[in-house]
């Protein structure tokens, strides 16, 4: 089966299990009794909106106006599938409200219009004002589109934006600047080529002529050719950029020689090789059309050796992509309760992207791209989706050009707490999960597949493949595995499958036989005979580490069919401990809205001594250091500072001194109960000592296995959070063993953990 159909059946699948769609609607105030009900409704209800009455203004106050934006479209520009009408659009305008939410913690209802009618759709519009903070237009067709966001800009007192027009020019532009920087050219003097037409490319046109580019400078070519006054059929916004200052009949090759700019957003392959060679030394190319842009980025990059090169896509360098820019300029212009997004709050945008790639990147963006360092240059001219400082950075520029204005009714007086506040919305190094899958694309390892007869293992498998994160070797029953992949239509042709307990061929019995030799010359005075360790060989997870510990495979995942003893054991007799430690220990990630937090020991360890907790203090802290985070430890119990005395609170008070003692400059303390970590005004309140009273623990040490085990399982049903692991720690090599009823999600993330992890062993 093809990967594009398999990738079909995935999406359709992501999009109807569970409650159908991508977003929901949850409460955000008490409702468990009577009274919270009779203040959420009758007779409570009634005085918000008698104050409401009484000041329009207040229905910021008291209700989820100011938090919540519109996403409107009547599906007649849906991404690159054309008219295909508001209901077959609803899935794209689900997936920005959840790209609002996930980036800026902006609430939204998606709204489909049964309508092409220009007024019936303004109309529309209008008279939900009331309801939203801010308008969000998205795939609506040109020239449409353009009159639509005009009348609505004029007629409504929030913000309004259409995406497609101004997303890509805001992005394109920071990139355009920077890019025009490092080859020192300036944009009042750079001939412009622009292929398309469209209302993006019309904007971005606009956006480069508001920051100097001169109109004579910028050709632009819609499917007929040159936009050029002498043409007939211009219609929209084209008229603006037609340009006399080459003849009507001038092609595309043509109107490329000596151009020091094309900007492309019409369609893949229509920009060749030659045609860049003709262009300025020091050339920028922005291939913008997605998935396939004008010219593929290697014969791109072969063509020119001094090209600054940028796409919509993620896999290559300068990605130009729409969520730099939309979650935060919206961010920003709720937050001061904008009348409009105009601009002056674009160019903001335009100014604060451009600023922040010139500054030093965080070390979990290096690490989700595989780089040492990005650095400002060629092949870093925008910063990267995953870069955590996007939202402390555009939305305050955007609210200040507002405040500027004189547009925003809400003036902000304290800039360095609302950049806290900014922070605290979504926990700023929650994206660990996104480096972590995006670090495991640069250098792909093979990971073998201990419990390949599973199905979840099975779709796994076929995920990181299609993503190429890793290479997966399957283990079990061949026949069986086959029979899984041909009934569920995986696309997993081409893997290595492997049954140790029944060898395919010569090559395979001789691997079992040295395997059986490798590990009886590892466990012969250790209770293991030579007949023994051929035969336990056979086992599944006993050859999967082997081939771990051969090099034959970089990683190993297990634990799906076999309780976590039974795969751990295999682990510790074929790969063995790092050197020095005594103890391995379990770890798991939580996705919290603190950011990633890291518990420890959940899986290995009944009841630690202080001196096994300080060892797998620091084994956690070691981990944490490889996502290029910084440990802060919290030592948890029931007790605080010395509030209480037991087993537990002295045993954790004692880890404490020792960690203390041993590492003077790491970051933890307690004991302290499991509130404290996260309550920083309350731990400083109270204890002004503790070193986690400035940012809290992301660490979370537990005294014993009970308490750690029952606080994970607990938080990550009862909270839906997502998580990570259980990670293994200790081990010389990546080995992990997964949970019983791992999720497929779960185990592609672990795949991916332990491709980062061979990576750095490598």
């Amino acid at each position: 089966m093809s990967a594009k159909k398999t990738l079909k059946e995935e999406a359709l699948y992501y999009h109807a299990k569970g409650r159908p769609g991508k977003i929901e609607v949850i409460p955000t105030k008490e409702t468990a009794t009577q009274r919270d009900l009779t203040l959420a409704y009758s007779p409570g209800v009634a005085d918000p909106c008698l104050e409401i009455a009484a000041n329009p203004e207040d229905v910021y106050k008291y209700t989820a106006k100011g938090n919540l934006v519109a996403v409107i479209s009547n599906g007649t520009a849906v991404l690159g599938l054309g008219d295909i009408g508001p209901a077959a659009g609803k899935p794209v305008m689900e997936g920005k409200g959840l790209l609002f939410k996930i980036y800026a913690d902006i609430d939204v209802f998606d709204l489909e219009l049964d309508t092409k009618n220009v007024d019936e759709f303004v109309r529309t519009v209008k008279i939900l004002e009331p309801t939203f903070g801010g308008v969000n237009l998205e795939d609506i067709s040109a020239p449409e589109c353009f009159e639509i966001e005009e009348r609505l800009k004029a007629e409504l007192n929030i913000p309004v934006m259409h995406d497609d027009q101004h997303g890509t020019a805001i992005i394109s532009a920071a990139a355009l600047l920077n890019a025009l920087e490092i080859v020192n050219k300036d944009i009042a003097k750079a001939k412009i080529v622009v292929n398309g037409a469209g209302a993006s490319a019309i904007s971005c046109s606009k956006l480069y002529h508001s920051l100097g580019a001169k109109k004579e400078n910028i050709f632009m070519f819609d499917s007929k050719g040159l936009i050029h006054p002498s043409r007939t059929n211009l219609d929209g916004k084209k008229i603006e950029f037609a340009n006399n200052n080459a003849p009507a009949e001038t092609t595309l090759t043509e109107a490329l020689t000596g151009a020091d700019v094309f900007i492309g957003l019409s369609k893949g392959d229509v920009l060749k090789q030659d045609m860049v060679k003709v262009m300025a030394k020091d050339c920028i190319v922005f291939a913008m059309a997605n998935p396939t842009p004008e010219i593929a980025y290697d014969e791109a990059m072969a063509a020119r050796k001094d090209i600054i090169f940028a796409t919509g896509r993620s896999d290559y360098p300068n990605q130009v992509n729409n969520v730099l820019g939309f979650p935060y300029i919206f961010r920003g212009a709720l937050d001061v309760r904008s009348k409009v997004i105009n601009e002056e709050m674009k160019l903001a945008a335009v100014r604060a992207l451009a600023d922040l790639a010139k500054k030093p990147v965080p070390d979990i963006v290096n690490m989700a791209y595989g780089k040492d360092n990005l650095i400002f240059g060629r092949e870093y001219i925008i910063p990267k989706p995953v870069d955590p400082r996007l939202l402390t950075t555009v939305a305050p520029a955007v609210a200040r050009a507002a405040m500027e204005t004189g547009v925003a009714k809400f003036p902000i007086l304290d800039w360095d707490a609302y950049e806290t506040q900014l922070s605290k919305r979504l926990g700023l190094d929650n994206t660990l999960t996104k480096a972590i899958t995006n670090k495991a694309r640069q250098n792909p390892k093979r990971v073998v597949l201990a419990d390949a007869e599973n199905l979840a293992v099975l779709k796994a498998a076929q995920q990181v493949r299609q993503e190429n994160i890793a290479t997966p070797i399957l283990l079990g029953n061949v026949k069986r595995i086959k029979q899984l992949i041909l009934d569920n239509h995986l696309d997993l042709a081409q893997v290595e499958i492997i049954d140790p307990m029944s060898p395919q061929n010569a090559e395979e019995k001789a691997r079992l036989e040295r395997y059986g030799d490798m590990l009886f010359e590892k466990r012969k005075r250790k209770g293991f005979n030579k007949t023994e360790a051929h035969d336990i060989m056979r086992r599944r997870t006993y050859y999967a580490c082997m081939m771990v510990e051969s090099g034959e495979a970089d990683a190993m995942i297990g634990g799906m069919t076999r309780n976590y003893p039974d795969t751990l054991r295999p682990a510790l007799h074929a790969v063995g401990r790092q050197e020095g430690v005594k103890k391995v220990a379990g770890m798991y990630i939580l996705m919290s809205r603190f950011g990633p937090l890291f518990l420890a020991d959940t899986t290995v360890n009944f009841n630690p001594t202080a001196e096994e907790i300080v060892e797998i203090a620091e084994l956690v802290a070691k981990e944490v250091e490889k996502f290029n985070i910084k440990p802060r430890i919290a030592l948890l119990t029931y007790s605080n500072f010395g509030s209480a005395d037991g087993e537990d609170a002295i045993k954790m008070r004692k880890a404490v001194e020792m960690l203390k003692a041993k590492h003077p400059k790491m970051i933890v303390d307690g004991e302290m109960q499991a509130h404290l970590p996260f309550d920083t005004e309350l731990l400083r309140e109270n204890h002004p000592f503790c070193d986690l009273g400035k940012e809290g623990a992301n660490i979370l040490l537990f005294p014993n296995l009970s308490a750690s085990n029952i606080a994970y399982n607990l938080v990550k049903e009862v909270a839906a959070i997502e998580k990570i692991g259980p990670v293994l720690l200790g081990l010389k090599k990546p080995v992990h063993v997964l949970q019983l009823g791992s999720t497929t999600r779960e185990i592609a993330n672990m795949i991916a953990i332990s491709v980062v992890e061979a990576q750095m062993i490598k």
